[in-house]
C-alpha cells in the first residue's frame, strides 16, 4: 500500500493547478503538429501535410520540404507526449493522494521541486542515480 504524501491542500491546489494549465499548453501545441490518436489513448499522431496533385519540378521540392518538415515533427510530438504522460501521472496522483512520494525510495519529494518541477516522480538524489 503507498503511503500518503504530507503536503498541505492549499500547496496541493496551487501545484494541481500549474499542472492543468501545463496539460492545456501541451495539448495545444501538440494540436499544432499532431493529432490524438483515437485507438491509443495518450497517444498522438504527427500530421502530415499532404499537398495537392500538381506535377513538376515545384511540386516535389514542395513535396520534399513536407517530408522534412514531417521528420523535424516526429521528435517534437515525442517529447511533448513523453511530458504529457508526467503531467497527467501527477494529476492522478494528486487525486489518489499519493502525489509528491519518490517513485523509487518512497520518500516525500520535498515543496520546493515540485513547486518548479511539479511532473517530477523522483527525489533529486534518486534522479541523479
Amino acid at each position: 500500500m503507498t503511503k500518503k504524501t504530507n503536503y498541505d491542500k492549499a500547496s496541493l491546489d496551487e501545484i494541481e493547478t500549474k499542472l492543468k494549465k501545463e496539460k492545456e499548453n501541451i495539448e495545444s501545441e501538440l494540436s499544432k503538429i499532431a493529432v490524438p490518436n483515437k485507438n491509443v489513448p495518450g497517444d498522438w499522431q504527427s500530421k502530415f501535410p499532404y499537398g495537392n496533385s500538381d506535377s513538376g519540378t515545384a511540386t516535389l521540392e514542395r513535396q520534399a520540404d513536407e517530408v522534412e518538415e514531417y521528420a523535424t515533427r516526429l521528435p517534437l510530438e515525442h517529447n511533448l507526449e513523453t511530458k504529457l504522460a508526467k503531467v497527467n501521472a501527477a494529476i492522478d496522483k494528486i487525486a489518489k493522494g499519493t502525489y509528491g512520494k519518490c517513485e523509487k525510495c518512497g520518500e516525500d519529494i520535498p515543496l520546493e521541486r515540485l513547486e518548479i518541477f511539479p511532473e517530477a516522480g523522483l527525489c533529486v538524489d534518486c534522479q541523479k542515480q
